[in-house]
């Protein structure tokens, strides 16, 4: 009997293989690629950004690109006989090294020891080191001393999602590069491109929810794509991705909002009550509140709202209506009083209880007081 095939998850079957594919970053792409084209090479790199946002499958996109044979725009060209080799797993050209399970000075010194040879088939050794903040001080001590004296042949990437933890000493001789959240725009066409390629049919507000919810991640927005292709078997559906996600309806949020505004406290009640009985995390809805209000005031004080909220027109329509019926100072109010409760929510005997509390506080005008 044949095994079945394996699950290759999306983010991990759509990981970039040139600099062209690399989304939302240009501002570093277009740098590196200029800078293998011109043969002016740095010998150590620092990337640093939100996880997900692509250090690492640029850090392995520069490291073949500046061993590749034919390399004619600064992206490695994927044919030449190098490039081929360079894209297998484990390639001794090709180093990875997670500082959090290797973040010892001996590590650190073993690598010393390594990179005295120089590169096999290949013009240059790249390392890259993941996570090196993680690194203790006598390793940074360690990794310093490589640094300063590098081998012509050994470029190293040092990648990090907290760059504050890094001795200054490193950063002085790192080039540096700071990665990007993604818009909600650039996840929504990485989806696309991935559903159409994986012919899975999604509804446009489907797409829009899961880039959301991805936070400006690339490798979370496609995770919560492959869970939530899962549950719906290759039709994805607005109302599947709520489901799945445990987030809030903006047409129930608006609904909540308008009776919190109208002081409306027996509807009010009612909804969460409603809400309740539909099995929904009473501490999600408050998240997604504290979130509705936020986006609220963005429309009430800034001149272009959709800039950073990036919603459909219909849907920034009844936000920017919403939103002028109610002051930016009773907006902050609620604001706070949904954020600083949601951990409370969590844990709360009666999550139902504290959440209509917290709504009443609301229609009061009153900060919760905390003890």
């Amino acid at each position: 009997m044949e095994g079945k095939e394996t699950h290759l998850a999306l983010y991990r079957k759509y990981r970039p293989r040139t600099f062209e594919e690399v989304v939302g970053q240009e501002h570093i792409t277009k740098t590196l690629a200029n800078q293998i084209l011109a043969g002016k090479l740095s010998h150590a790199y620092l990337f640093t950004g939100s996880r997900g946002t692509g250090k690492t499958s640029v850090a392995k996109i520069f490291a073949k690109a500046v061993n590749c044979e034919n390399n004619m725009t600064g992206s490695p060209c994927g044919k030449c006989e190098t490039c081929k080799r360079l894209a297998e797993e484990n390639d001794i050209n090709i180093i990875e090294i997670d500082a959090a399970s290797n973040n010892r000075v001996d590590d650190i010194r073993e690598l010393r020891e390594k990179v005295k040879f120089a590169p096999i088939g290949a013009k240059y050794k790249v390392y890259i080191i993941d996570e090196v903040h993680m690194l203790s001080d006598s390793a940074f001590n360690a990794l310093l001393k490589t640094l300063e004296e590098p081998p012509k042949y050994v470029i190293f990437i040092l990648a990090t999602t907290e760059v504050q933890k890094l001795p200054a000493t490193i950063l002085s001789r790192c080039s540096r590069f700071d990665f990007r959240l993604l818009s909600i725009e650039n996840l929504s066409k990485v989806l696309t491109n991935v559903f159409k390629s994986e012919n899975i049919d999604a509804e446009p507000e489907a797409i829009k929810l899961i880039a959301a919810s991805g936070e400006g991640s690339v490798r979370d927005t496609l995770s919560i794509a492959d869970s939530i292709n899962a549950y719906s078997n290759g039709h994805i559906t607005k109302e599947d991705v709520l489901k799945v996600l445990g987030t809030t309806d903006h047409d129930l949020l608006i609904e909540f909002f308008d009776k919190i505004i109208e002081k409306d406290i027996g509807g009010i009640l009612n909804l969460i009550n409603d809400i309740d009985a539909s099995g929904k995390n009473l501490a999600v809805f408050a998240k997604d509140a504290a979130k509705h209000a936020r986006d609220l005031l963005v429309c009430k004080t800034c001149k272009e709202p959709n800039v950073i909220l990036n919603l459909p027109e219909d849907l920034l329509e009844k936000f920017l209506n919403q939103s002028e019926k109610v002051s930016d100072k009773q907006l902050i109010v609620y604001m706070q009083n949904f954020a600083e409760s949601e951990t409370e929510l969590r844990y709360a005997l009666s999550t139902r209880l504290l959440l209509e509390s917290i709504a009443v506080n609301c229609v009061n005008g009153e900060i919760e007081k905390k003890n």
